[in-house]
């Protein structure tokens, strides 16, 4: 892999309301859009979009999905307004059905909160374009890590690979109390240190080796993109080892781990 491509990046996007809150990782994502070079497109994975199998969207001009509800009016008048980026997302889809796997075209898709909450902190003109790409229902941590090698090229075409979850993901949890659970703290310190090794089986198998995994992550939607990211990161031809680096940790609204890693060239 060249060493101009761009890194792929795991990022915990929250509750729709980070947008508006005062967290410190609001600061790291701007940081983040400023420092990085800029990419050509976005390619998201969000923990927000599940589809029967891999499947990319061509919309020209996304709209803005408010995919929650009790949050406050102001979020639902939040636009971000990117254009589209067909180029990418079938050059995205060319990729994955190289690789073996099928892969759908959707062109009506807009962007749901996990793609936008990340991109409004990081690119807040909306003058990159953005597409997205979902979720393999069904399918494990080990076929996304494949999912994510599939779409390692576009790092050195320009296209940022950006999944979007969170580190740690129990609403039930989070609604509980403001203070940070043991349980969460040792899932995040096992994420981390996992993610620093570049050890991908590992991460493939999280829900075996991760203390406490099934509690931090009832379902695996939400971790389901670090995979993605990690496999990005690779360059072709390597072996399982896939570091990555922390670009930030620690919790916000209790259990809420905003962990965020970038993997690949800097």
């Amino acid at each position: 892999m060249s060493g101009s491509a761009l890194p792929s990046l795991f990022i915990s996007h929250g509750p729709p309301s980070m947008v508006l809150d005062n967290l410190p990782v609001a600061a790291v994502l701007a940081r983040l859009g400023q420092d990085l070079p800029r990419p050509k497109a976005v390619l998201c994975v969000s923990a927000h979009w599940v589809a029967p199998g891999p499947c990319v969207s061509t919309t020209e001009v996304p709209e803005t999905i408010h995919d929650f509800f009790g949050f406050p009016k102001p979020l639902y008048e939040l636009r971000y307004p990117a254009p589209g980026a067909p180029a990418a997302a079938n050059r995205a889809a060319e990729l994955i059905q190289a690789a073996g796997m099928d892969c759908a075209l959707d062109s009506v898709r807009g962007l749901d909160h996990g793609a936008w909450e990340p991109l409004m902190l990081m690119y807040p003109e909306a003058n990159i374009p953005v597409a997205q790409l979902a979720l393999h229902a069904g399918a494990d941590a080990a076929t996304h890590l494949a999912l994510g090698r599939a779409l390692a090229p576009l790092r050195a075409e320009g296209v940022l690979v950006l999944g979007s979850g969170t580190a740690t993901h129990n609403l039930a949890e989070w609604r509980a109390g403001t203070d940070t659970p043991d349980w969460a703290q040792a899932f995040e310190d096992w994420l981390v240190e996992t993610v620093e090794a570049g050890d991908s089986t590992a991460i493939a198998d999280c829900m075996h080796r991760a203390p406490q995994a099934s509690r931090a992550h009832p379902s695996d939607d939400h971790y389901l993109p670090l995979a993605v990211a990690m496999g990005a990161g690779a360059d072709p031809g390597s072996p399982d080892s896939i570091p990555g680096r922390i670009l930030h940790r620690g919790f916000s609204y209790g259990s809420l781990s905003m962990a965020a890693f970038a993997f690949g060239a800097a």
